[in-house]
């Protein structure tokens, strides 16, 4: 999963000289652009092995779940952007926790960071997982075609993870994030590009086949514990598909008024979330059409030895090009965090507050900062080292969404609905309301504990 240009400032330059009438289209269109730019990324690749895990009628149905909580999700979110009105409120939030912190105070805001920094870790994780799996299956395909045999191509992940490490360790040096809109660009295109060559050389695969794999009840397992755990870990891939909740208040913060910001997400969020389902379900269905019960984890490793080996590999390095930006999309905002605490705490500390110019060979002066250079390094070996002992890609997916999903997609969007409804207990909307967020906790929990047992399963096995 990506949110490479969730507020880039664009919007702004496509609402002039326009009338109003064309003004709203512009500002729907881009906010939609946004989001689904934001959405769209690795998860993405789980959705076929997702999908295989629960039959061909609860996994697609399992999609069209999540993508109607997401909506709603969304509905209940943009409301809460204005205050004490959700149309016409003179007080804006910029962000989400800006928007709880309106909403439910600086304690429930310092608690949501929690699950946001978690969430912003977490996909640095997942992101350097993903990432050594693409390496491993483009020297894979590779050696294939050399060797002509499976056998004698057998790749470490371990190398691959350090690899990627070591480039984000050079690419974190970067002061901020106005620095890498390049790179966000870049990785966005990337995204799209995989996601299209997957779904596209699945369907060529069916046609091959000339049939459709997979059945009703999904992948058969030996015991229905094993089922259960499996289905719990696939619900957690999915809900990590829709993260666009995090990023909502953001893009609505950019948009035109009038007419009404929230008038105008819930019509982009509507586009957006049945233009990524769509997408989704071609994807996934494609997928586990193609492989059935053989059907991967990640949909492009089942195409090491398929004709269009250079196509698989090209979709492959693109998916590395892609998460090489996305992870410093997602770390910078930690890293701002983290300096910019040290920075109040020590403030006449020359190690947190100096920069020194540095003069490499071939390339312009660069400020080098000492508190820089240490701990943004240390978080990015943090992260490596963690993938290293946990290299399991739809198990970590699945506890990802597992933690965040629930609280920011569902519970503060909820209560802050109601806070600023000041919708009264035990009245309809309140139960129905409460209702909606205890079925999220448990399907939250469920997915969680799932997707841990499957970490801790692949860990002995």
């Amino acid at each position: 999963m990506s949110a490479e240009c969730a507020a880039d400032g664009s919007t702004p330059l496509l609402q002039t000289q326009f009338p109003d009438s064309y003004d709203v289209k512009r500002t729907v269109w881009t906010a939609v652009a946004h989001i689904v730019t934001g959405v769209i990324g690795s998860g993405v690749l789980s959705l076929a092995w997702s999908i295989a895990q629960i039959g061909w009628i609860a996994g697609p149905l399992a999609i069209l779940v999540f993508a109607s909580v997401t909506l709603l999700s969304a509905f209940l979110l943009s409301d809460t952007y204005r205050s004490p009105d959700p149309e016409f409120g003179p007080r804006r939030s910029s962000s989400y926790l800006d928007a709880v912190n309106l909403h439910k105070g600086e304690g429930n805001g310092r608690f949501c960071g929690v699950f946001v920094n978690i969430s912003l870790y977490g996909f640095g994780i997942a992101y350097i997982i993903t990432a050594s799996i693409s390496i491993r299956a483009i020297q894979n395909s590779i050696c294939y075609h050399e060797k002509g045999s499976e056998e004698t191509c057998e790749f470490n992940d371990t190398y691959s993870m350090l690899v990627f490490g070591a480039i984000q360790v050079v690419l974190s040096q970067i002061p901020n994030f106005h620095n890498i809109e390049w790179l966000s660009i870049v990785a966005a295109i990337m995204s799209f590009a995989y996601a299209f060559i997957g779904m596209g050389l699945a369907v060529v695969k069916v046609n091959e086949n000339g049939h459709f794999e997979g059945s009703i009840r999904g992948i058969p397992t030996s015991t229905g514990t094993e089922k259960v755990w499996l289905v719990a870990q696939a619900l957690g891939d999915i809900a990590f598909s829709y993260p666009f909740s995090v990023i909502l208040i953001e893009i609505q913060d950019t948009l035109k008024s009038p007419p009404p910001e929230n008038v105008t997400m819930r019509r982009a969020s509507t586009i957006s979330v049945i233009v990524t389902t769509f997408f989704y379900l071609c994807c996934g269905c494609a997928g586990y059409a193609a492989f059935g019960n053989d059907t991967p984890g990640n949909l492009l490793t089942g195409f090491a030895a398929y004709k269009l080996y250079w196509l698989v590999d090209f979709a492959n390095a693109c998916i590395v090009i892609h998460l090489v930006g996305a992870y410093q999309v997602y770390s910078q905002p930690l890293y701002a965090i983290v300096e910019n605490w040290l920075r109040f705490k020590f403030p006449d500390s020359g190690f947190v507050n100096y920069s020194y110019d540095l003069k490499l060979p071939l390339l312009p002066n660069f400020q080098l900062s000492p508190l820089r250079l240490c701990f943004r390094t240390l978080y990015v070996a943090s992260t490596t080292v963690i993938a290293l002992l946990f290299p399991y890609f739809n198990q970590i997916l699945g506890v990802l969404a597992g933690i965040i999903f629930y609280p920011l997609t569902i519970y503060f969007p909820v209560e802050m609905y109601i806070s600023q409804g000041n919708i009264e207990p035990w009245t309809s909307k309140w139960i129905w309301l409460r209702t909606f967020s205890i079925v999220g906790f448990v399907v939250g929990l469920f997915t969680l504990i799932g997707s841990i047992q499957g970490i801790i399963s692949a860990k002995l096995g």
